[in-house]
Order: C-alpha cells, then structure tokens, then sequence
C-alpha cells in the first residue's frame, strides 16, 4: 500500500510536470503625436485714461472706469459733461491658436500715477471680457478698466505712471 501511494504521488508529480503550460499574452500599440500651436500674445493698442476729473477741496474720491470706457464718480469727484477729455479703458489684442480659451489675470496691487511729487493710485481693475477670454479666429480684444483713487484737494495737472500696470494671459 505504502508503495502504491508513492508511485502515485510519482505519477501526479511527473503528470504536472509535463504539462504545458499555455499562458495568454496580449500586445497592442499606440501612434504619438503632438500639435504646436501659435503662442499666446498680447499687445497693447489702447492706453487708459480717465479723462479730466475735478475734486471738492474737503473730500476725495474715486472716479470708476468701467472695462467699456464708461465713467462714474463717488464722493466729492465730479466729472465735466461737456469738456470730458479723452476718457478711454485700455485696450489689448489677444492673438493665439484657432478658438482656443485663455485665462486673464489683472493686476492684485495699485498702480501709482504722479504729477511731480503729487500722486493718486488707481486699482480694482476690471476686464471685458472677464476671467477668461475666447478667441474667435484666433483673436479678441481685452478691454480694462479700473478705479481712479482722488485725494481732497487733489492738486492740478496730468497724472501717468513712471511704470505701466500688467496684463497676463494664457491659455487653458
């Protein structure tokens, strides 16, 4: 008996042994590719200008430009009717690829204009469109505005920036 389970554990091993074994493989393939498209510009076609702007000599405050060029004006700001001077939004074209997306990103801190040793700071800028834009044919006009900041008693004469406020853009 002893034997004949050994013989038959012999069997079994050898039987196992010399089976093959068909084990499954599988292979596929892929193509790589990519596409270069038009990088992403933008250029500045219109400076932004609030226009002439008068003050009361015992409050201050602000004169808003919308991102189409539209003016309104808080506390003791009054803006002429009838000599409004040039009043304008900035003005970008964004160029890049087909019907792409992009993202816009406006200054976060104040700009800086002076008259000599008199300033005012402009922020709370906005953007037409806003947040993100869409090319049509490859371009788009980006319109900003933003927020004059007038001091009582502002004293007279053109306001600039000794350095210009930036606009970023980039794709999606």
């Amino acid at each position: 008996m002893k034997r004949f389970n050994i013989s038959l554990a012999l069997t079994a091993i050898l039987a196992t042994i010399s089976m093959t074994s068909f084990g499954q493989t599988s292979s596929a393939t892929a193509n790589v590719s990519a596409t270069i498209i038009a990088p992403l510009t933008i250029t500045k076609t219109v400076d932004m200008n609030f226009g002439n702007v008068s003050v009361s000599a015992s409050t201050g405050g602000t004169v808003v430009l919308t991102a189409l060029g539209v003016r309104t004006s808080t506390g003791g700001v009054s803006l002429p009717i009838t000599t409004p001077g040039t009043v304008t939004a900035a003005a970008f074209t964004v160029s890049g690829s087909g019907s792409l997306t992009y993202s816009i990103t406006l200054p976060s801190s104040a700009t800086t204009i002076a008259n000599g040793a008199n300033s005012m700071t402009v922020n709370t800028f906005t953007s037409l469109p806003s947040g993100t834009g869409l090319l049509a044919l490859g371009t788009q006009t980006l319109n900003v505005g933003a927020t004059l900041n007038v001091s009582a008693a502002q004293a007279t004469g053109t306001y600039t920036s000794a350095t210009p406020f930036t606009v970023t853009v980039s794709y999606n």
